[in-house]
Protein backbone atom coordinates (compact mmCIF):
# COMPACT_ATOMS: atom_id res chain seq x y z
CA UNK A 1 0.00 0.00 0.00
CA UNK A 2 2.83 2.16 0.97
CA UNK A 3 4.23 1.90 -2.93
CA UNK A 4 0.75 2.47 -4.23
CA UNK A 5 0.66 5.62 -2.24
CA UNK A 6 3.69 7.19 -3.13
CA UNK A 7 2.54 6.94 -6.92
CA UNK A 8 -0.67 8.88 -6.79
CA UNK A 9 1.30 11.05 -4.64
CA UNK A 10 3.91 11.64 -7.21
CA UNK A 11 1.26 11.44 -9.48
CA UNK A 12 -0.57 14.64 -7.78
CA UNK A 13 2.77 16.34 -7.93
CA UNK A 14 3.33 15.57 -11.61
CA UNK A 15 6.63 13.52 -10.77
CA UNK A 16 5.35 9.85 -11.69
CA UNK A 17 7.39 7.83 -13.90
CA UNK A 18 6.89 8.87 -17.71
CA UNK A 19 6.41 5.14 -19.35
CA UNK A 20 8.20 6.41 -22.60
CA UNK A 21 11.43 6.81 -19.97
CA UNK A 22 11.10 3.27 -17.95
CA UNK A 23 12.34 -0.22 -19.32
CA UNK A 24 11.06 -3.53 -18.74
CA UNK A 25 12.52 -7.20 -18.98
CA UNK A 26 11.12 -10.77 -19.20
CA UNK A 27 12.71 -13.51 -17.38
CA UNK A 28 11.30 -17.31 -17.40
CA UNK A 29 12.33 -19.21 -15.24
CA UNK A 30 11.91 -23.35 -16.84
CA UNK A 31 12.52 -25.43 -13.34
CA UNK A 32 12.25 -28.83 -13.06
CA UNK A 33 8.74 -28.45 -11.10
CA UNK A 34 7.25 -26.03 -13.30
CA UNK A 35 7.74 -22.68 -15.50
CA UNK A 36 7.65 -18.99 -13.97
CA UNK A 37 7.67 -15.23 -15.16
CA UNK A 38 9.39 -12.90 -14.06
CA UNK A 39 8.38 -9.19 -15.32
CA UNK A 40 10.26 -6.22 -13.72
CA UNK A 41 10.15 -2.21 -14.42
CA UNK A 42 12.88 -0.06 -14.12
CA UNK A 43 13.08 3.58 -14.69
CA UNK A 44 15.80 5.78 -16.46
CA UNK A 45 18.39 5.69 -13.72
CA UNK A 46 17.68 1.72 -13.64
CA UNK A 47 15.64 1.98 -10.31
CA UNK A 48 12.84 -0.76 -9.73
CA UNK A 49 9.45 0.54 -10.38
CA UNK A 50 6.33 -1.77 -8.81
CA UNK A 51 3.68 -3.47 -11.08
CA UNK A 52 0.74 -3.68 -9.40
CA UNK A 53 1.49 -2.60 -5.91
CA UNK A 54 4.58 -5.19 -6.29
CA UNK A 55 8.25 -4.42 -7.63
CA UNK A 56 8.07 -7.32 -9.61
CA UNK A 57 5.02 -9.18 -11.91
CA UNK A 58 5.34 -12.91 -11.10
CA UNK A 59 3.60 -16.09 -12.58
CA UNK A 60 3.72 -19.66 -12.24
CA UNK A 61 2.40 -23.18 -14.17
CA UNK A 62 3.14 -26.62 -13.83
CA UNK A 63 4.26 -28.87 -14.93
CA UNK A 64 7.58 -27.99 -16.18
CA UNK A 65 9.00 -28.28 -19.80
CA UNK A 66 10.82 -31.21 -18.98
CA UNK A 67 6.95 -32.98 -18.36
CA UNK A 68 7.07 -32.48 -22.14
CA UNK A 69 10.13 -34.88 -23.40
CA UNK A 70 8.31 -36.30 -25.60
CA UNK A 71 6.73 -33.14 -26.89
CA UNK A 72 8.65 -30.63 -28.01
CA UNK A 73 5.99 -28.27 -29.72
CA UNK A 74 3.53 -28.66 -26.35
CA UNK A 75 6.58 -27.97 -24.04
CA UNK A 76 6.67 -24.61 -26.14
CA UNK A 77 3.11 -24.16 -26.06
CA UNK A 78 2.71 -24.32 -22.52
CA UNK A 79 4.28 -21.06 -21.86
CA UNK A 80 1.37 -19.44 -23.69
CA UNK A 81 -0.30 -18.02 -20.93
CA UNK A 82 2.93 -17.06 -19.15
CA UNK A 83 3.71 -14.68 -22.01
CA UNK A 84 -0.02 -13.64 -22.59
CA UNK A 85 0.32 -12.19 -19.03
CA UNK A 86 4.15 -11.03 -19.51
CA UNK A 87 2.70 -8.98 -22.89
CA UNK A 88 -0.09 -7.32 -20.61
CA UNK A 89 1.74 -5.61 -17.78
CA UNK A 90 4.35 -4.21 -20.68
CA UNK A 91 2.86 -1.03 -22.45
CA UNK A 92 2.52 -1.71 -25.80
CA UNK A 93 4.89 0.79 -26.88
CA UNK A 94 7.59 -0.66 -25.10
CA UNK A 95 7.04 -4.40 -25.67
CA UNK A 96 8.82 -4.66 -29.23
CA UNK A 97 12.10 -2.89 -26.84
CA UNK A 98 11.60 -5.25 -23.52
CA UNK A 99 13.72 -7.95 -23.54
CA UNK A 100 12.61 -12.03 -23.13
CA UNK A 101 14.85 -14.18 -21.78
CA UNK A 102 14.37 -17.89 -21.07
CA UNK A 103 16.71 -19.95 -18.66
CA UNK A 104 16.06 -23.02 -18.23
CA UNK A 105 17.55 -25.06 -15.05
CA UNK A 106 18.15 -28.77 -13.61
CA UNK A 107 15.13 -30.71 -15.52
CA UNK A 108 16.26 -29.71 -18.80
CA UNK A 109 19.98 -30.50 -17.95
CA UNK A 110 18.61 -34.09 -16.67
CA UNK A 111 16.62 -35.58 -20.09
CA UNK A 112 18.45 -37.50 -22.31
CA UNK A 113 19.57 -37.54 -25.23
CA UNK A 114 18.79 -34.50 -27.59
CA UNK A 115 15.32 -34.33 -25.60
CA UNK A 116 16.42 -31.01 -24.10
CA UNK A 117 17.66 -29.35 -27.38
CA UNK A 118 14.25 -30.33 -29.02
CA UNK A 119 12.29 -28.55 -26.64
CA UNK A 120 14.46 -25.55 -26.57
CA UNK A 121 14.11 -25.04 -30.37
CA UNK A 122 10.43 -25.66 -29.74
CA UNK A 123 10.44 -22.66 -27.88
CA UNK A 124 13.10 -20.49 -30.13
CA UNK A 125 10.52 -20.77 -32.70
CA UNK A 126 7.29 -20.39 -30.55
CA UNK A 127 8.96 -17.07 -29.09
CA UNK A 128 9.50 -15.96 -33.13
CA UNK A 129 6.14 -16.62 -34.21
CA UNK A 130 3.82 -15.13 -30.93
CA UNK A 131 5.76 -12.82 -29.12
CA UNK A 132 5.93 -9.01 -29.42
CA UNK A 133 8.46 -8.68 -26.81
CA UNK A 134 12.29 -8.63 -27.95
CA UNK A 135 13.16 -12.19 -28.61
CA UNK A 136 16.70 -13.41 -29.69
CA UNK A 137 17.33 -16.82 -30.00
CA UNK A 138 20.68 -16.80 -28.40
CA UNK A 139 18.73 -15.63 -25.14
CA UNK A 140 16.67 -19.05 -24.78
CA UNK A 141 18.96 -21.43 -23.43
CA UNK A 142 20.12 -24.26 -20.43
CA UNK A 143 21.39 -22.05 -17.54
CA UNK A 144 24.68 -23.13 -16.29
CA UNK A 145 25.93 -23.04 -12.83
CA UNK A 146 28.06 -20.10 -13.47
CA UNK A 147 25.21 -17.99 -15.07
CA UNK A 148 23.24 -18.55 -11.75
CA UNK A 149 25.94 -17.50 -9.65
CA UNK A 150 26.79 -14.17 -11.47
CA UNK A 151 22.83 -13.24 -11.35
CA UNK A 152 22.73 -13.77 -7.86
CA UNK A 153 25.41 -11.85 -7.56
CA UNK A 154 24.12 -9.17 -9.51
CA UNK A 155 20.60 -9.12 -7.45
CA UNK A 156 22.09 -8.73 -4.29
CA UNK A 157 24.50 -5.97 -5.44
CA UNK A 158 21.49 -4.18 -7.15
CA UNK A 159 19.56 -4.56 -4.19
CA UNK A 160 21.99 -3.57 -2.01
CA UNK A 161 22.82 -0.46 -4.39
CA UNK A 162 26.33 -1.51 -4.60
CA UNK A 163 26.92 -1.70 -8.51
CA UNK A 164 28.01 2.17 -8.84
CA UNK A 165 31.24 1.89 -7.69
CA UNK A 166 34.36 -0.35 -8.07
CA UNK A 167 34.54 -3.90 -7.45
CA UNK A 168 35.47 -3.10 -3.78
CA UNK A 169 32.05 -1.94 -3.09
CA UNK A 170 31.02 -4.99 -3.86
CA UNK A 171 29.73 -8.03 -1.40
CA UNK A 172 30.49 -11.21 -2.24
CA UNK A 173 27.80 -14.22 -2.62
CA UNK A 174 27.70 -17.71 -2.11
CA UNK A 175 24.55 -19.83 -3.01
CA UNK A 176 23.78 -22.91 -1.71
CA UNK A 177 21.19 -24.80 -3.55
CA UNK A 178 19.93 -28.55 -3.28
CA UNK A 179 22.75 -30.31 -6.00
CA UNK A 180 25.40 -27.38 -6.21
CA UNK A 181 26.90 -24.60 -4.65
CA UNK A 182 27.86 -20.91 -6.43
CA UNK A 183 30.20 -18.86 -5.66
CA UNK A 184 30.63 -15.31 -7.05
CA UNK A 185 32.67 -12.16 -6.76
CA UNK A 186 34.15 -9.46 -8.29
CA UNK A 187 38.31 -9.53 -8.12
CA UNK A 188 40.70 -6.77 -9.54
CA UNK A 189 41.86 -6.42 -13.07
CA UNK A 190 45.61 -8.08 -11.68
CA UNK A 191 43.86 -10.89 -10.57
CA UNK A 192 41.45 -11.28 -13.55
CA UNK A 193 44.74 -11.18 -15.79
CA UNK A 194 46.35 -14.16 -13.97
CA UNK A 195 43.53 -16.26 -13.67
CA UNK A 196 43.66 -19.87 -14.82
CA UNK A 197 42.06 -20.27 -17.75
CA UNK A 198 39.61 -23.06 -17.11
CA UNK A 199 38.43 -24.97 -13.83
CA UNK A 200 39.07 -29.22 -13.42
CA UNK A 201 35.66 -29.37 -15.22
CA UNK A 202 36.72 -27.10 -18.71
CA UNK A 203 34.52 -23.76 -17.37
CA UNK A 204 36.12 -20.52 -17.58
CA UNK A 205 36.39 -19.12 -13.92
CA UNK A 206 36.25 -15.18 -14.97
CA UNK A 207 34.15 -13.43 -16.80
CA UNK A 208 33.46 -9.85 -17.94
CA UNK A 209 30.52 -8.20 -17.08
CA UNK A 210 28.94 -4.81 -17.97
CA UNK A 211 26.67 -4.02 -15.15
CA UNK A 212 24.68 -0.35 -15.56
CA UNK A 213 28.02 1.22 -17.10
CA UNK A 214 30.75 -0.48 -14.54
CA UNK A 215 32.35 -3.27 -16.29
CA UNK A 216 33.33 -6.01 -13.14
CA UNK A 217 35.84 -9.01 -13.53
CA UNK A 218 33.27 -11.61 -12.06
CA UNK A 219 34.95 -14.59 -10.49
CA UNK A 220 32.50 -17.11 -10.37
CA UNK A 221 32.03 -20.74 -10.17
CA UNK A 222 29.59 -23.85 -9.53
CA UNK A 223 30.50 -26.97 -7.78
CA UNK A 224 28.27 -29.41 -8.77
CA UNK A 225 27.50 -31.79 -6.61
CA UNK A 226 27.95 -29.98 -3.44
CA UNK A 227 24.88 -28.67 -3.14
CA UNK A 228 23.17 -29.88 -0.32
CA UNK A 229 21.00 -32.78 -1.39
CA UNK A 230 24.17 -34.22 -3.14
CA UNK A 231 25.94 -33.92 -0.31
CA UNK A 232 23.85 -35.74 2.03
CA UNK A 233 24.00 -38.19 -0.84
CA UNK A 234 27.14 -38.37 -1.06
CA UNK A 235 28.07 -38.68 2.60
CA UNK A 236 25.44 -41.95 3.19
CA UNK A 237 26.70 -43.21 -0.38
CA UNK A 238 30.41 -43.53 1.56
CA UNK A 239 29.28 -44.90 4.63
CA UNK A 240 26.60 -47.12 2.73
CA UNK A 241 25.11 -49.64 5.55
CA UNK A 242 27.51 -49.34 8.29
CA UNK A 243 25.31 -46.29 9.32
CA UNK A 244 26.52 -42.72 9.04
CA UNK A 245 27.56 -40.54 12.43
CA UNK A 246 26.08 -37.52 10.66
CA UNK A 247 22.45 -39.26 11.08
CA UNK A 248 20.55 -38.41 13.81
CA UNK A 249 20.01 -40.79 16.90
CA UNK A 250 17.17 -43.13 16.54
CA UNK A 251 16.26 -42.09 12.77
CA UNK A 252 16.20 -45.11 10.06
CA UNK A 253 15.15 -44.44 6.82
CA UNK A 254 16.06 -44.41 3.13
CA UNK A 255 17.23 -40.70 1.24
CA UNK A 256 16.59 -40.71 -2.27
CA UNK A 257 18.30 -38.22 -4.74
CA UNK A 258 18.68 -38.01 -8.37
CA UNK A 259 16.98 -41.57 -8.81
CA UNK A 260 19.17 -43.34 -6.01
CA UNK A 261 18.02 -44.59 -2.85
CA UNK A 262 20.78 -44.45 0.24
CA UNK A 263 20.46 -45.98 3.79
CA UNK A 264 20.03 -43.20 6.25
CA UNK A 265 20.73 -44.32 9.74
CA UNK A 266 23.38 -43.43 12.01
CA UNK A 267 26.28 -45.96 13.51
CA UNK A 268 25.87 -48.48 16.60
CA UNK A 269 28.39 -46.07 18.42
CA UNK A 270 25.42 -43.32 17.41
CA UNK A 271 25.72 -40.02 16.04
CA UNK A 272 28.91 -38.16 16.45
CA UNK A 273 30.22 -34.30 15.69
CA UNK A 274 33.84 -35.09 15.43
CA UNK A 275 33.65 -38.20 12.96
CA UNK A 276 30.94 -36.38 10.97
CA UNK A 277 32.91 -33.21 10.39
CA UNK A 278 35.77 -35.52 9.28
CA UNK A 279 32.67 -37.33 7.33
CA UNK A 280 32.00 -33.84 5.31
CA UNK A 281 35.38 -32.61 4.82
CA UNK A 282 35.88 -36.23 3.23
CA UNK A 283 32.76 -35.64 1.28
CA UNK A 284 34.18 -31.85 0.07
CA UNK A 285 37.63 -33.48 -1.11
CA UNK A 286 39.45 -30.88 0.84
CA UNK A 287 42.85 -32.77 0.57
CA UNK A 288 41.86 -33.15 -3.66
CA UNK A 289 45.45 -31.88 -5.40
CA UNK A 290 45.04 -28.87 -6.57
CA UNK A 291 47.93 -26.72 -9.04
CA UNK A 292 47.48 -23.42 -7.44
CA UNK A 293 48.09 -21.39 -4.50
CA UNK A 294 44.75 -20.19 -3.44
CA UNK A 295 42.35 -23.04 -3.83
CA UNK A 296 38.65 -23.74 -2.46
CA UNK A 297 38.29 -26.98 -2.45
CA UNK A 298 38.11 -30.44 -5.16
CA UNK A 299 41.28 -28.42 -7.12
CA UNK A 300 38.86 -25.72 -7.40
CA UNK A 301 41.10 -21.98 -7.75
CA UNK A 302 39.83 -19.57 -5.03
CA UNK A 303 39.85 -16.26 -7.36
CA UNK A 304 42.07 -15.25 -4.86
CA UNK A 305 40.22 -13.11 -2.52
CA UNK A 306 40.39 -9.36 -1.93
CA UNK A 307 38.07 -6.70 -1.40
CA UNK A 308 35.20 -7.84 -3.20
CA UNK A 309 34.90 -11.23 -0.82
CA UNK A 310 35.71 -9.80 2.15
CA UNK A 311 31.99 -8.81 2.80
CA UNK A 312 30.27 -11.94 1.98
CA UNK A 313 26.35 -12.83 1.93
CA UNK A 314 25.25 -16.68 1.71
CA UNK A 315 21.88 -17.49 0.90
CA UNK A 316 19.32 -20.22 0.35
CA UNK A 317 19.93 -23.21 2.48
CA UNK A 318 21.88 -21.57 4.42
CA UNK A 319 19.10 -19.73 5.58
CA UNK A 320 16.83 -21.97 5.73
CA UNK A 321 19.36 -24.69 7.97
CA UNK A 322 19.93 -21.34 10.52
CA UNK A 323 16.66 -20.22 10.64
CA UNK A 324 15.74 -24.71 11.45
CA UNK A 325 18.42 -24.42 14.11
CA UNK A 326 17.52 -21.05 15.90
CA UNK A 327 20.88 -19.93 14.39
CA UNK A 328 18.65 -16.93 13.43
CA UNK A 329 14.81 -15.92 13.96
CA UNK A 330 12.67 -17.00 11.35
CA UNK A 331 11.06 -13.72 11.22
CA UNK A 332 14.14 -12.24 10.27
CA UNK A 333 15.16 -11.66 6.07
CA UNK A 334 18.77 -11.26 6.75
CA UNK A 335 21.17 -11.54 9.98
CA UNK A 336 25.04 -10.79 10.57
CA UNK A 337 26.23 -14.64 12.22
CA UNK A 338 29.77 -16.39 11.84
CA UNK A 339 30.69 -19.42 10.72
CA UNK A 340 31.06 -21.17 14.37
CA UNK A 341 27.17 -20.45 14.63
CA UNK A 342 26.30 -23.80 12.86
CA UNK A 343 29.11 -25.17 14.55
CA UNK A 344 27.55 -24.51 17.74
CA UNK A 345 23.99 -25.72 17.08
CA UNK A 346 25.75 -28.84 15.72
CA UNK A 347 27.19 -29.86 19.19
CA UNK A 348 23.00 -29.49 20.10
CA UNK A 349 21.54 -31.32 16.70
CA UNK A 350 24.35 -33.97 16.72
CA UNK A 351 23.64 -34.77 20.26
CA UNK A 352 19.88 -34.85 20.19
CA UNK A 353 17.75 -38.13 19.21
CA UNK A 354 14.67 -38.41 16.62
CA UNK A 355 12.60 -37.93 19.49
CA UNK A 356 13.87 -35.06 21.27
CA UNK A 357 14.58 -33.11 18.01
CA UNK A 358 11.13 -31.21 17.35
CA UNK A 359 11.31 -30.29 20.91
CA UNK A 360 14.75 -28.85 20.96
CA UNK A 361 14.27 -27.32 17.30
CA UNK A 362 10.91 -26.71 17.08
CA UNK A 363 11.07 -24.56 13.36
CA UNK A 364 12.67 -27.90 12.18
CA UNK A 365 10.75 -29.53 9.15
CA UNK A 366 9.71 -32.98 8.85
CA UNK A 367 12.13 -34.31 6.23
CA UNK A 368 15.13 -32.97 7.99
CA UNK A 369 14.42 -34.70 10.78
CA UNK A 370 17.21 -36.88 10.41
CA UNK A 371 19.82 -34.85 8.59
CA UNK A 372 19.64 -31.56 10.64
CA UNK A 373 23.15 -32.42 12.26
CA UNK A 374 24.76 -33.38 9.05
CA UNK A 375 23.35 -30.47 7.11
CA UNK A 376 24.65 -28.14 10.07
CA UNK A 377 28.34 -29.49 10.28
CA UNK A 378 28.54 -29.41 5.99
CA UNK A 379 27.63 -26.05 6.10
CA UNK A 380 30.34 -25.13 8.51
CA UNK A 381 32.78 -26.98 6.76
CA UNK A 382 31.94 -25.86 3.84
CA UNK A 383 32.70 -22.32 4.80
CA UNK A 384 35.29 -22.92 7.09
CA UNK A 385 37.47 -26.14 4.99
CA UNK A 386 36.21 -24.74 1.63
CA UNK A 387 35.99 -21.71 1.34
CA UNK A 388 38.51 -20.65 4.17
CA UNK A 389 36.76 -18.74 6.32
CA UNK A 390 37.41 -17.82 9.61
CA UNK A 391 35.28 -19.38 11.95
CA UNK A 392 34.70 -15.86 13.79
CA UNK A 393 34.45 -13.76 10.65
CA UNK A 394 31.27 -12.54 10.11
CA UNK A 395 28.79 -13.02 7.20
CA UNK A 396 24.98 -11.94 6.30
CA UNK A 397 22.80 -15.24 5.89
CA UNK A 398 20.08 -13.43 3.61
CA UNK A 399 16.38 -14.74 2.13
CA UNK A 400 15.15 -11.17 1.18
CA UNK A 401 17.02 -7.99 1.01
CA UNK A 402 15.19 -4.67 2.32
CA UNK A 403 14.74 -2.55 -1.39
CA UNK A 404 13.33 0.88 -0.71
CA UNK A 405 11.25 -0.62 2.38
CA UNK A 406 9.90 -3.39 0.28
CA UNK A 407 11.24 -7.36 0.74
CA UNK A 408 13.03 -8.77 -2.47
CA UNK A 409 14.09 -12.31 -2.52
CA UNK A 410 17.63 -12.06 -4.44
CA UNK A 411 16.81 -14.62 -7.30
CA UNK A 412 18.81 -15.06 -10.47
CA UNK A 413 15.87 -13.38 -12.53
CA UNK A 414 16.43 -10.01 -11.58
CA UNK A 415 20.41 -10.67 -11.85
CA UNK A 416 19.50 -11.66 -15.17
CA UNK A 417 16.83 -8.62 -16.56
CA UNK A 418 19.68 -5.88 -14.89
CA UNK A 419 22.25 -7.36 -17.05
CA UNK A 420 19.81 -7.85 -20.15
CA UNK A 421 18.99 -3.67 -19.52
CA UNK A 422 23.24 -3.11 -19.42
CA UNK A 423 24.23 -4.64 -22.39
Amino acid sequence: MFIERLLVVLSLLGLAPNVEQQKYAAVFDAGSTGSRVHVFNFDSDMGLLPIDQEFEFYQAITPGLSSYADDPKAAADSLRPLLDQAEAVVPQELRSTTPLKLGATAGLRLLPGNASDAILEAVKEYFEQESSLDYRPEWITVLQGTDEGAYIWIAINYLLESLSGGFSHTVGVVDLGGGSVQMAYAISDSAASTAPSASPQGDAYVFQKLILGTNYNLYTHSYLNYGLGAARAQSLNITGDRGNPCVTNGYESTYDYNGEVYTAKPPRSGTNLRRCRALSRKVLKIDAPCPRSNCTFDGVWSGGGGDGFSNLYIASYFYDTAAESGIVDTAANAARIRPIAYREAAKRACRADVESMKAIFPAIEEGDLGYLCMDLVYEYSLLVDGFGLDSFEEVTVVKNVDYKGSLIGAAWPLGCAVELLSL
